[in-house]
């Protein structure tokens, strides 16, 4: 059996400590968020196999296997179980490839894959950091992600000009996208601690120009070249995908967006994590027998402009096909929470750009770096 992307949903993304969901628990924004899939979906939870839900920092407010607690205060069947999972920021795209491995396993129909993070109450890094002294000593593996940031870009020789050059970019695309409507069907508004109503996202600065991200300062060191506007903000938010089966899908009146064909995770030098993305995506794309010209839809997670430029260009893709409303740079990046977006938001891409089976350009691409060194990949196909 082949898995499909059944349904998608986000909560808005706000700034992390400043931004209107900073004071409001992530399981609870999570809750929410679920309750509001399902609602459009109009599934009986009473089907679902499995809630697998990913969290880069999974302590405190998001700890005690949150799938579980967030399954519980969503009013889902106890029967149903729970299974949270950590690849730092990738962890909800690996809990999307989870449930597919099961579903073509035979193992269940309908999986239930959210993503939460809450950069307020669990900041990155966590709340306990206590690293092996060799390792810290002897290697990368706790490199800060500025810095590996500021390493892609030398490397790559991506200029600060073209840093900031996407970062514009990423915030006109997706204040064009908000105005013009296109954001509003994947967002289940949220209500905060203070009673609020939150349907739109916090972080995007229609106003963002070249000459005012000229003005910033390096953000990671003195002779660098990323700042905080070529850098993703600290955000609050939550994202969900429903994976099921094609079958389960038609039997139970779902419209799913997008059929999943390939999934691929890697390593890479932590103290290069950006690039994780290359050879992820190469993977995946030869596991799905495929070739870049044949993406209609590439989302690429803007965690910094540097690494998201470098992967756009070594892995030759049409910057025209990419994050077509925008990317992390502008709408956020709740580290566990990303992987779920940027799937979902591809699938739902693809079908609405147009792409069709019997089409050579038919497939959509979800990509992004994971701290710690390493890469994921998603590759979708149009139904």
């Amino acid at each position: 059996m082949k898995a499909v992307i059944s349904a998608y949903a986000r909560s808005p993304f706000h700034f992390a400590r400043k931004g209107q969901l900073a004071q409001t628990r992530p399981d609870t924004i999570a809750a929410q968020l679920v309750q509001g899939l399902l609602e459009r979906s109009g599934l009986d939870p009473v089907l679902l196999d499995d809630v697998i839900l990913g969290c880069a920092y999974p302590e405190a407010s998001q700890g005690n296997n949150l799938a579980r607690i967030v399954s519980l205060l969503a009013g889902l069947p106890e029967q149903l179980g729970g299974m949270t999972v950590n690849r730092f920021c990738g962890s909800s795209m690996s809990a999307i490839h989870i449930a597919a491995a099961m579903i073509e396993a035979g193992a269940g129909d309908a999986y239930l894959c959210v993503g939460v993070e809450s950069m307020t109450m669990v900041p990155q890094g966590g709340l306990n950091f206590s690293p092996n002294p060799w390792l810290y000593e002897h290697g990368d593996a706790y490199i800060s992600m500025g810095n590996t940031a500021e390493n892609v870009a030398r490397k790559y020789q991506v200029s600060r000009a073209d840093q900031e050059l996407l970062a514009l970019q990423s915030h006109q695309k997706a204040a064009q996208a908000r105005a013009s409507g296109l954001l509003r069907d994947e967002i289940v508004p949220i209500i905060n601690e203070a009673g609020e109503t939150i349907s739109e996202d916090g972080c995007i600065r229609p106003g963002t120009t070249l000459q005012a991200l000229a003005l910033l300062k390096p953000a990671f060191s003195e002779q660098g070249v990323v700042t905080a506007g070529t850098s993703s903000p600290l955000t609050d938010g939550a994202s969900a995908v429903l994976v099921t089966s094609a079958e389960f899908a038609a039997k139970h009146g779902l419209r799913p967006s997008a059929r999943i064909v390939a999934m691929a995770s890697v390593g890479v030098d932590p103290a290069f994590m950006g690039i994780g993305p290359i050879p992820a995506t190469r993977k995946a794309l030869a596991m799905a027998g495929i070739g870049v010209q044949d993406l209609a839809v590439a989302e690429i997670n803007e965690a910094f402009s540097s690494q998201a430029l470098a992967c756009i260009r070594e892995l030759g893709i049409d910057p025209a096909i990419v994050n077509i409303d925008g990317g992390g740079l502008a709408i956020g990046h709740p580290l566990g929470a990303t992987g779920a977006r940027i799937t979902g938001k591809a699938a739902s891409l693809l079908a609405r750009s147009g792409g069709q089976p019997g089409q050579s350009r038919r497939y959509a691409l979800a990509t992004q770096c994971v701290g710690g060194g390493q890469g994921v990949a998603t590759i979708l196909e149009a139904i």
